[in-house]
C-alpha cells in the first residue's frame, strides 16, 4: 500500500534556539520512500546526520519569530504486519552484537524491576514470540488507553502503577517486560494509517526467531499501514524534536496519513 504522511509544526521563537529534529522516514526492508518534501520557514541552514540508531536527524538554529516545519512523504509499506506464533526465543549468547543493547534497562524502561512480573504474566507460555504476544495482549486488556492522559513522561514503573496512558506509555511497559525476560525490545515512532485520533504513534518491536517483530498493545489486532520514522531504547531516543534553551511547545501541530489510490509518479 502507498501512504502519504505529513507532519506540520509551528513555533513562536523568542531567542535563537538550537533544534534537533527527527522527522524523515528512511527506506529499508519494511518501507520504501518514493517522494519527500521538507520545508522550513524561514529557511535556515540545516546539517543532517545519522544517530547511533540509524535515525535521520536534522540540526538547525531557529531564529526569533514564527518558525514552521512542513514535512511530507509518499511511502510504500505493507498493509499487514508479520506474525510468527511459535517463533523461538533467541539465547543471549547467540544474539547479534547490535541487538544486545536492547536487553538493557533504559531511562523509561526499568526492565531490571520487571523480571518477576513478566514471568508471572507469561506462565506456561512458550518462550519467544508467544511470550511477547502474551505481554502485548495483557497490556491491552489491563491498561486504559487514554489519549487525554494528564500524566507526562511516565516510565514503565509509572505506567504499571497508574494503569493508563498513551501509546508511548504502553510501549514502555511492553519493552520493560520483554527485556525482563531477556527478549530484546526497542521503541518505534512513526505513523499508523487509520489511527484515531490521528497523531504520531508509538509501538515496540521484539527480537525473536532471529528478527524483529512489531507489537502494538494499543490495538486489538495486528495492523499494518505503518511508516517508521525512528527507533530507540525508549522515548528519550525518538523525540521528533528536541530544542535547547527556553522551554517550547508547538503552537500548532497537524499530522495526517492518507491512503493513495495509485503509486506516486
Amino acid at each position: 500500500m502507498w501512504l502519504r504522511t505529513s507532519c506540520n509544526l509551528d513555533f513562536v521563537i523568542d531567542v535563537p534556539t538550537p533544534f534537533i529534529l527527527m522527522l524523515r522516514p528512511r527506506s529499508g526492508a519494511q518501507q520504501w520512500v518514493a517522494r519527500e518534501t521538507y520545508a522550513l520557514k524561514p529557511s535556515v541552514p540545516v546539517i543532517e546526520f545519522t544517530d547511533e540508531y540509524g535515525n535521520l536527524c536534522q540540526r538547525l538554529i531557529a531564529p526569533p519569530g514564527p518558525f514552521s516545519i512542513r514535512t511530507s512523504a509518499d511511502v510504500m509499506t505493507s498493509d499487514t504486519i508479520d506474525v510468527a506464533p511459535g517463533a523461538p526465543f533467541d539465547e543471549v549468547a547467540n544474539l547479534p552484537d547490535a541487538v544486545l543493547t536492547y536487553l538493557l534497562p533504559s531511562r523509561y524502561c526499568e526492565s531490571d524491576r520487571f523480571l518477576a512480573m513478566a514471568s508471572d504474566i507469561v506462565q506456561n507460555v512458550a518462550p519467544g514470540y508467544d511470550q511477547v504476544a502474551c505481554i502485548s495482549d495483557w497490556i491491552h486488556r489491563t491498561l486504559r488507553f487514554n489519549p487525554a492522559s494528564e500524566y507526562d513522561y511516565m516510565s514503565a514503573t509509572d505506567v504499571n502503577e497508574r494503569r493508563e496512558g498513551v501509546c508511548r506509555d504502553f510501549a514502555h511497559l511492553g519493552i520493560a517486560l520483554c527485556r525482563g525476560l531477556c527478549i530484546p525490545a526497542r521503541m518505534v515512532v512513526g505513523y499508523l494509517h487509520g489511527l484515531q485520533p490521528m497523531d504520531l504513534h508509538a509501538w515496540f518491536e521484539a527480537y525473536v526467531g532471529g528478527r524483529w517483530y512489531t507489537f502494538d498493545a494499543t490495538q486489538s489486532a495486528p495492523l499494518g499501514g505503518r511508516v517508521t520514522v525512528a527507533y530507540g531504547h525508549d522515548a528519550a531516543n525518538v523525540a521528533i524534536f528536541n530544542q535547547f534553551g527556553p522551554a517550547l511547545s508547538p503552537v500548532a501541530m497537524q499530522v495526517s496519513v492518507e491512503l493513495l489510490a495509485v503509486a506516486p509518479e
